[in-house]
């Protein structure tokens, strides 16, 4: 397959792993994981999972992957897919529809493309760097308001029962949002707030509790969209040594570029 053909294999493999997810919606009950009590897994994690892993090392097998269950395949590549199986287990464990897949792609330490599916609601995002960002095949680009306070933003945050004062200081940080902006929403999942930021609903999105496959497909498509993805603080995200990086904490802040500098106005005073 053309290396230059990311965006047609991205969409291709998540329709069909959106079937595979599809089968088990409804009918699975999610464990919680034993090394984080925020996280859940199910049965279709492991099967859309699997599947994605063997269509990836069936096109590109000189590629390096990432996969939140399956973990890491070395294959000291310079590209290494990120795999997100299902983004929003606890929803999707649930019953409720914010949930889906992502799959995103770094060459270089650099998200160069990426594609989210949200099966519930038939929604398909795709970009590559230098293109476009589409949804379901139509160009989409983040909002083109300019006032903070005219838009509904939305935050994520888990809770730090090790540590409950960091959980306190993100929600100081939230609260500085809150009166900042319209209002706030959550979906709990990074295959549906972040596109709403890409195709404009979403003012912004900050997230404080994220792993490597959070970001990576969302970062390719925001960019491309006309967004800025940072970190938290408004640094550029540092994805060095991506593979040995699976247990890190990755925060994130996104916004079209007017909206992001406010949005980090707002964070730094907590």
């Amino acid at each position: 397959m053309s290396e230059q053909n990311y965006t047609e294999f991205l969409g291709d493999t998540l329709n069909e792993a959106a079937k595979i997810a599809l089968s088990y919606f409804g009918n699975v009950t999610g464990n919680t994981k034993a090394e984080d009590s925020n996280q859940v897994l199910t049965d279709a994690d492991v099967a859309v999972g699997e599947y994605i892993v063997e269509r990836v090392q069936a096109a590109y097998p000189a590629y390096n992957v990432i996969d939140e269950e399956a973990g890491v395949i070395d294959k000291k590549s310079s590209l290494t897919w990120v795999i997100d199986p299902i983004d929003g287990t606890s929803n999707f464990a649930a019953g409720t529809p914010d949930w889906g897949i992502m799959i995103g792609l770094l060459e270089d330490n650099q998200p160069i493309a990426g594609g989210i599916i949200a099966p519930v609601y038939n929604h398909l995002y795709l970009a590559e760097k230098g293109g476009p960002a589409t949804r379901n095949g139509q160009p989409i680009r983040v909002t083109q308001e300019t006032d903070l306070l005219k838009t509904l933003v939305s935050f994520g945050i888990d809770s730090h029962r090790e540590d409950p004062a960091i959980t306190a200081k993100e929600c100081a940080i939230m609260s500085n949002v809150i009166l900042a902006v319209r209002n706030i929403r959550a979906s709990g999942s990074e295959a549906i707030d972040p596109m709403y930021v890409a195709d404009g609903r979403y003012g912004g999105r900050v997230n404080y509790s994220g792993k490597i496959w959070d970001v990576v497909a969302p970062q390719a498509i925001i960019e491309a969209a006309g967004g800025v993805f940072t970190d938290a603080t408004g640094q550029p995200i540092d994805y060095s040594n991506a593979l040995e990086r699976t247990s890190q904490n990755f925060t994130s802040c996104m916004a079209s570029p007017q909206l992001h500098a406010q949005l980090l106005q707002e964070i730094h005073r907590a």
